[in-house]
């Protein structure tokens, strides 16, 4: 039985030491309550729900699935309901949400570490609340007041839960091409019509109603994605009083037989003249729909985090018990028939890669919660600007280059377990088939390289890469004259060097030859994600090296801190040339050989 312990210490020195939350409050008023001893009680507490209630229910879960029942419903596995009815109670659904609907308001970067633990302890299960947070979102930027008051309360609260529908059997990214209508009635509100697929918590028995989010297109809207728009379509019809109604027009055709995430209930959803009710802008339902999107895919980048630091602990675990063979520089347990397998070279560097991974990781996932808040609630507006840039740059990158490393940490991890990594007991094979996932939906990992090579790089001018090549240039002059941080700052400078030459190349290579973008886009999005967690590295070693100095707090840990670094960066950071090269090898190796030839 694979266990999960929530990395608690390490996400409160990311708040207050590196981040320093406290600090921002007078551009963020929003931060004012969210005083340090508070923060550490949540996560405290947080720790303990999802190793207590969720864990368990993890391989259960994965072995159960859900069951589709004769009236096109869904059961989830034994002991979610009951779980959710638990989460729901404590009002973590409520955590981060905006206080007038009956949210908390705590500060989105807590939210990112309680989504990370969340997934951790039982990625099935974090979906079925995941997805209702990007539903929440896109109902409180675009939705009416009446909506709001209607919906979001509820939501908040965790009573209701909400999807997202945007996949069809015949179009997946290409969303230009959906057939789903929505016809209009006399009252304002539609019939839509249509079937969606690959629907993430599509249906379940823990909520009392479901608040779809179903992209659809009018009869006299025009073609491609200029004709969208997004219309709410509950499960049950809502009366004047607030109560739940009669059945919606909304079953489930069937559950997707998975590689992995059994427990949630992927759905093809059939829509027969339900009634819905359109939200935002007729034929601008893309944008509204990109608020989910956006908000989905670092929620998707998160997961790659959490399932390799859940699979790193149980392959830590392992690694410290399992005795085979002698280290090669002489016994290590001379008391015992063998040493434990952690003093072999090949599985300490599987395990550092994990380690420094996820440790950067988890910086860079509090730091973009950081600046979602700032690009929504900042008193000063160029803050604000300045924010909503850099968190639409690290969009794509966060959710292709975690899901992708996470993923192989996941397969790396089982690795150290040689044969009982491959046998279903130890839980280390549904880590790997629960991440595979994350590499493939809210837009596969290729999907997110081409976004950002081909509409973030270029977005007003460039504006926003400039703006990330000048806040890490700025941290490198501010700790280059250090000595004790020239092992961060060295690699960090040559790493980011490698990335302006690549953007450059693309910017000549790829206007004159597409192909060449799209060649290279994901050796860009992978040399660009060694930058950013380097970045994060110097950044968490510019904050502790002093204090080591000054003997101040807990050495031990801050000493450790820059053990795990120096490994990133002279292991890791260095593949930003090879990388390099892959992209600048063009696109004619590539597109050589004609389709016959395959």
């Amino acid at each position: 039985m694979p266990r999960y312990t929530a990395p608690v210490k390490d996400a409160l020195f990311i708040i207050n030491e590196v981040l320093d939350l406290q600090s921002h409050v007078e551009d963020l008023p929003s931060y004012a309550e969210a005083t340090p001893d508070l923060i550490a009680a949540i996560l405290e507490e947080s720790g303990k729900f999802v190793s207590n209630e969720l864990a368990p229910l993890n391989l259960s879960g994965d072995e159960e699935g859900c069951t589709l029942l004769e009236d096109g419903t869904v059961k989830t596995p034994k002991g979610f309901k009951e779980a959710y009815q638990a989460y729901s109670e404590a009002g973590w659904p409520s955590l981060t949400q905006d206080p007038e609907f009956g949210g908390q308001g705590m500060p989105h970067a807590v939210g990112m570490i309680i989504e990370e633990f969340l997934v951790s302890a039982n990625h099935g299960f974090a979906m079925y609340p995941g997805l209702s947070s990007g539903a929440m979102a896109a109902i409180n930027i675009d939705g009416s007041q009446e909506q709001k008051e209607q919906y979001l309360p509820k939501m908040v609260e965790g009573s209701w839960t909400g999807t997202m529908n945007l996949t069809e059997p015949h179009c997946g990214t290409d969303l230009g091409m959906l057939r789903t209508k929505a016809e209009p009635n006399a009252d304002g509100s539609y019939n839509i019509t249509g079937t969606k697929i690959f629907i993430s918590s599509g249906d379940h028995d823990m909520s009392e109603n479901i608040i779809h989010l179903v992209l659809a297109r009018m009869p006299d809207s025009p073609a491609g994605t200029k004709g969208i728009s997004l219309f709410i379509v509950p499960k049950f019809h809502i009366n004047d009083d607030g109560s739940i109604g009669e059945r919606n027009g909304v079953s489930v055709g069937s559950l997707e037989e998975k590689m992995g995430i059994h427990a949630n209930s992927t759905c093809v959803m059939n829509y027969d003249q339900a009634t819905g009710y359109l939200i935002g802008e007729k034929n601008k339902g893309l944008n509204s729909m990109f608020i989910m999107m956006n908000a989905a895919r670092i929620g998707v980048g998160i997961q790659g985090l959490a399932l390799s630091e859940v699979s790193y602990q149980n392959a830590l675990d392992y690694a410290k018990d399992r005795l085979q063979m002698r280290s090669l520089t002489g016994p290590k347990n001379p008391e015992g028939p063998a040493d434990p397998i952690i003093v072999h070279p090949d599985v300490r560097r599987m395990l550092m890669n994990s380690k420094s991974f996820n440790e950067a990781s988890r910086c860079l996932a509090v730091w973009c919660g950081h600046l979602v808040e700032m690009s929504h609630n900042s008193t000063n507006e160029k803050r604000r600007e300045w924010a909503d840039d850099i968190v639409g740059l690290l969009t794509p990158i966060i959710k292709g280059v975690m899901t992708d490393e996470g993923f192989d940490n996941c397969v790396n991890n089982q690795q150290v377990f040689g044969g009982h990594g491959y046998v279903k007991e130890w839980g280390m094979e549904q880590f790997v088939r629960d991440a595979r996932i994350a590499q493939i939906y809210e837009g596969t990992n290729g999907i997110q390289a081409l976004d950002l090579v081909g509409r973030k790089l270029g977005a007003n001018g460039g504006r926003s890469i400039q703006r990330y090549f000048k806040s890490v240039q700025t941290l490198i002059a501010e700790n280059k004259e250090n000595d004790a941080l020239k092992d961060f700052t060295v690699p960090l400078e040559a790493g980011i060097k490698d990335l302006q030459q690549a953007t450059m190349w693309l910017m000549q290579n790829g206007m004159a030859n597409p192909d060449n973008a799209g060649a290279g886009s994901v050796a860009y999005m992978h040399l660009f994600g060694r930058v950013i967690l380097g970045h994060m590295w110097l950044w968490m070693a510019s904050v502790v090296q002093p204090k080591i100095e000054a003997s101040e707090g807990d050495t031990a840990f801050y000493k450790t801190k820059i053990k795990t670094g120096r490994y990133f960066m002279r292991r890791r950071m260095v593949e930003t040339k090879s990388l390099l090269a892959e992209l600048e090898a063009g696109c004619e190796d590539v597109m050589a050989l004609h389709e016959d030839e395959f």
